[in-house]
């Protein structure tokens, strides 16, 4: 197929939805861009301009320190126009890339519109079109577009609200305090933090006093008898939680033979074991409440939480069933799924996957081979991720490190702390990007100047 012929269609104009357009444009590939605003507004949006900010203005931390800053410079490297217009519309916010949202959103619209390959359609897509296309339709994807994409992937697996636990590093959970072991010596699937009645009066006195997210109007919850914050069992007594997910039936404490008084238990995340997530734990309290309470967990006092535990409304695909790491759906190949719907979270998480569902189907539709980056990048640890993730129970990431490879360890040399690793981590995955976007994407690469913020703090 020519260039000339090549054409693909992306719904949304999100900040996924823009990066795919723009990317897939920068190919040569002609795109028609579907965004329903402004003629059907959503109740989180003011404006009808494209990729507007509408819970923060923060792109997430930079420097090599960073997991979101070594995704900010991959994209760099390739002239992601997410991060291209945040760097110009930034504002002072010590370590982080914080902007003007009024001013990246218009720098986004006028590069989507002024792009002569873009041809952009306004109004409501109700039904996912045929050929080559991106879907990115976000949190607040319409009804009827849900609904289409309920019947071709199976209604079990769309969620509309994101109800999750914290997500626990595992270097950094004391396994000298949990063991492994499933409930009557079954198999040793979870890891389980075990309390005394003096610990578990102390964590659920935090739990108690701990301050909750207030959300917004739109993002208004009903919550089912399966899925009841943490805080919300607290609620309803101090025996409600350990006679629920943190029931010690089953459960013998290798140290003393006997059930504890109550257990935290953690199920696995990823294939690697680099996660483990708190089971029966999804939560709407404030970020550094969460860490408060995570670290009265025994086992948990050092915990380094990789993603925090959030309740709002959401719509999104249970990503490990129905993606593959190019972003594709296995159902139906000529059609890539970007952004929260494709289970990401975070603002540069849904630009960076748009970049490369953009980049695929601009790809597909010039007979090429859709591509995966590199394991040692962090996007292709998110995408790896996605398409990898243990399906029970699948929510939404934000990018870490533990989505990457660890360092090796060469025989007679010690392991190394976090702030000598990570800004290891960071060259090596930004290397391994560049020479994959060169080599093998065959695209222009600028390797970004080295961070100055080399020293900040995750």
């Amino acid at each position: 197929m020519s260039t000339e012929d090549a054409a693909i269609t992306v719904i949304g104009a999100g900040l996924a939805g823009s990066e795919a357009a723009l990317a897939a444009a920068r190919l040569g590939v002609r795109v028609r861009l579907h965004e329903m605003r402004p003629h059907k507004m959503t109740p989180a949006h003011r404006t009808g301009n494209f990729a507007e900010l509408v819970c923060s203005t923060s792109l997430g931390g930079e420097g090599e320190m960073q997991a979101k800053g070594l995704l900010q410079a991959e994209l760099r490297s390739v002239g992601g126009a997410i991060v291209g217009a945040a760097d110009s519309s930034r504002v002072p916010a010590g370590n982080a890339l914080a902007v003007d949202r009024d001013e990246f959103s218009a720098r986004v619209t006028q590069a989507v519109r002024a792009h002569p390959l873009i041809e952009v359609v306004e109004g409501e897509v109700e039904a996912v079109p045929e050929g080559i296309g991106v879907i990115a339709t976000g949190p607040l994807t319409s009804d009827a577009l849900a609904a289409d994409l309920a019947r071709r992937t199976g209604s079990e697996r769309l969620s509309f609200y994101d109800a999750a636990a914290p997500v626990i590093a595992f270097e950094s959970i004391n396994m000298d305090v949990a063991w492994r072991a499933g409930r009557y010596d079954q198999s040793a699937d979870y890891i389980n933090c075990p309390f005394t009645k003096e610990e578990y009066l102390r964590f659920f006195e935090a739990l108690e006093q701990a301050r909750r997210h207030t959300p917004h109007d739109w993002e208004q919850l009903e919550f089912f008898e399966g899925c009841m914050p943490i805080e919300e069992l607290a609620r309803r007594g101090v025996d409600t939680p350990r006679f629920g997910p943190m029931s010690p039936k089953g459960l013998d404490d290798p140290r003393t033979g006997r059930w504890p008084y109550a257990v935290a238990q953690l199920r696995q995340e990823d294939r690697a074991g680099r996660m483990w997530s708190l089971v029966g734990f999804q939560t709407g309290l404030k970020w550094g409440d969460q860490k408060v309470v995570v670290n009265l967990i025994p086992g948990l006092e050092n915990a380094e939480i990789v993603r925090y535990g959030v309740m709002h409304r959401n719509t999104y695909l249970n990503a490990p069933e129905v993606l593959d790491a190019t972003l594709q759906l296995r159902a139906d190949p000529q059609k890539f799924v970007a952004g929260v719907l494709a289970g990401t979270e975070g603002y540069l998480e849904s630009a960076a996957t748009g970049w490369l569902a953009g980049t695929n189907a601009a790809r597909l539709a010039r007979g090429l081979t859709p591509l995966t980056p590199p394991p040692e990048s962090m996007l292709g640890g998110l995408v790896r991720y996605l398409a990898s993730a243990n399906p029970k129970g699948f929510q939404p990431m934000n990018v870490n490190w533990a989505l990457v490879p660890e360092l090796p360890v060469s025989e007679g040399r010690r392991k190394l702390g976090k702030r000598e690793k990570r800004p290891v981590l960071f060259q090596r995955g930004l290397n391994a990007f560049v020479a994959w976007a060169r080599e093998e994407a065959g695209l222009p690469v600028t390797p970004p100047a080295r961070p100055t913020a080399a020293l900040a703090t995750e």
